[in-house]
C-alpha cells in the first residue's frame, strides 16, 4: 500500500519506510572507512509495531567495496513485510454494536460491517511485501567528493525509481565543508481496485488503473569544525512533488448535522502538488571520552503543515569497545489546511479534504537507546537499538465537522521498534 508519515508524505507505507530507514541507518555502527580493509558488510533487522495497528519486519544487507584511494561502491538490499491494520479515516459509528459501520479496505472498495464497540474507529486490514535496492558510488578527488546514487523499490501497489547526486567541497584547511545535491524520483501508483475520483462514494467506478508521481529534491549545507572537539552544521532541503498525492484507501465520514453520527463515507482528495522545505541545524561535541549529538529541524510546506523537531543523543563509552547511546526526540506538527475530521451531510463539498490523522495536529515524544558491543574472540561490531514513540498533549474529541482543535492524535500513537545490527570488515 502507498502510505504517509507524520509531518508529510503520502501514506502509512511512507511513514513506515521512513522510520525503518532512520532506525536501520542508526543501527549500522559507522560509515565504511578505507582502513586497509577492502570490503565492509552491514546487516540489520528491524521490528516495528504500532499498538493495535501496523507491524513491520525488515531485514537489510549492505556490502561496500573500498579502494586505497578512498573510492567506495556500495549496494544495499532491503525486504520488508508489513501486516496489520490502518485507520480508514472514518469516524466511530457512535451507535450500538449491532448497527452497521462503513469502512474502506486496501482493495479500494467500501464495505459495510457490524462494528465492535461504538467508540472504536474503523480499521482497514492489509498486508504487503516490499523490496528495495540502493546503489552508491563515492570518490574523493583532491578537495572534492562526488557521490552518485540510484534507488528502486516495488510493492503491491507502488513503485519508485530514482537517482541523486551530491558534491562536497573541503575548504579552509579542510575545516569547512560545503555540500550541494539534487535528486529525482519517478513513482507509479496502482491501487488494487483502480483509482477512484476524490470525494466520491463506493458507487463510483474507478476512472483508471494507475497514476504517477514525480519528486524533485535539492539540498545545500555547510559544516564547520570550530574546535578540536566541536563541529556544527546547517542544511537546507527542498522537495517538490507533483502528480497523484492522494491516499487511495482513506475516506472521510459524512455526518448527520443533527445527530453528529456518520451516515456514509467519501474518498479523500489532496492537491496535485506539494512544496516541502526544511532547515536542519546540528552539533557534535566530543567530550573527554563521550560524544553529544544535538539537532533541530524546522519543516514547512504549502499544505500549511509546519513542524519542529528536537533530537538529542549521548554516546557513553563503556570501555572494551562497548557503548550506550540514549536518545530523546520531541516532535510537534500543525495540521494541513484541508484536514477535516468529517464532512456535513448536505453541505457543499470542499475542493480538497482528508481526515488522515498523519496530516492533523500532532505532538510526539520518542525515547530509546542503542547498545553497541563486541563479542569476545569474534570480528565485527554488534548493536541493538530499542525505541518507543508516544503522543502527548491534550486529549479531547475533535470537532467532527471541522478542524482538529487540540493535539489529540486520533487514534493515539504508540509505536515501538527494535533494531539489531552487525558490521564486519574483511
Amino acid at each position: 500500500m502507498q502510505l504517509d508519515p507524520p509531518g508529510g508524505g503520502t501514506s502509512l507505507r511512507r511513514r513506515l519506510g521512513a522510520a525503518a530507514c532512520m532506525l536501520l541507518a542508526s543501527a549500522a555502527p559507522g560509515v565504511a572507512r578505507a582502513d586497509g580493509s577492502t570490503t565492509q558488510f552491514d546487516a540489520s533487522a528491524l521490528l516495528y509495531g504500532e499498538a493495535g495497528r501496523a507491524n513491520v519486519v525488515e531485514p537489510t544487507a549492505r556490502i561496500t567495496r573500498l579502494s586505497p584511494d578512498g573510492q567506495s561502491l556500495s549496494a544495499q538490499l532491503g525486504i520488508d513485510v508489513i501486516t496489520g491494520a490502518s485507520p480508514s479515516g472514518a469516524l466511530p459509528s457512535g451507535v450500538s454494536s449491532g448497527a452497521v459501520q462503513t469502512t474502506t479496505t486496501p482493495s479500494g472498495n467500501t464495505t459495510t460491517t457490524s462494528p465492535p464497540p461504538p467508540s472504536q474507529i474503523p480499521l482497514s486490514k492489509f498486508k504487503d511485501l516490499r523490496g528495495a535496492l540502493d546503489l552508491e558510488w563515492q570518490k574523493p578527488i583532491w578537495l572534492f567528493t562526488p557521490t552518485i546514487g540510484a534507488h528502486a523499490s516495488r510493492e503491491k501497489d507502488y513503485q519508485s525509481l530514482g537517482g541523486d547526486a551530491q558534491l562536497a567541497v573541503d575548504l579552509m584547511n579542510r575545516l569547512t565543508t560545503l555540500t550541494a545535491g539534487a535528486g529525482y524520483n519517478q513513482d507509479g501508483v496502482f491501487p488494487v481496485g483502480g483509482v477512484t475520483p476524490g470525494l466520491s462514494d463506493a458507487t463510483v467506478v474507478p476512472v483508471k488503473e494507475t497514476e504517477s508521481k514525480r519528486v524533485t529534491s535539492a539540498l545545500a549545507g555547510i559544516s564547520r569544525v570550530l574546535t578540536r572537539r566541536w563541529m556544527v552544521g546547517i542544511n537546507a532541503a527542498r522537495i517538490y512533488e507533483r502528480g497523484y498525492l492522494t491516499e487511495p484507501y482513506k475516506v472521510l465520514s459524512v455526518v448527520d448535522p443533527a445527530t453528529g453520527l456518520p451516515q456514509s463515507a467519501l474518498t479523500e482528495k489532496r492537491p496535485g502538488s506539494r512544496d516541502r522545505r526544511s532547515v536542519l541545524a546540528n552539533s557534535v561535541y566530543h567530550l573527554t571520552r563521550d560524544v553529544l549529538y544535538l539537532s533541530y529541524r524546522y519543516y514547512w510546506d504549502d499544505w500549511e503543515v509546519k513542524s519542529n523537531t528536537v533530537d538529542a543523543r549521548y554516546r557513553r563509552e563503556l570501555g572494551g569497545d562497548n557503548y550506550l547511546e540514549p536518545h530523546v526526540r520531541l516532535y510537534e506538527q500543525t495540521a494541513a489546511r484541508f484536514f477535516r475530521a468529517g464532512l456535513v451531510q448536505g453541505a457543499p463539498l470542499p475542493e480538497f479534504a482528508t481526515s488522515d490523522y498523519r496530516l492533523g495536529l500532532l505532538r510526539t515524544a520518542t525515547v530509546g537507546a542503542t547498545y553497541g558491543f563486541h563479542l569476545p574472540n569474534s570480528p565485527g561490531e554488534w548493536s541493538v537499538r530499542a525505541e518507543y514513540m508516544g503522543q502527548f498533549g491534550e486529549r479531547h474529541p475533535k470537532d467532527a465537522v471541522g478542524v482538529q482543535r487540540t493535539y489529540d492524535l486520533f487514534p493515539a500513537t504508540n509505536i515501538g521498534s527494535l533494531v539489531a545490527g552487525y558490521t564486519v570488515t574483511f
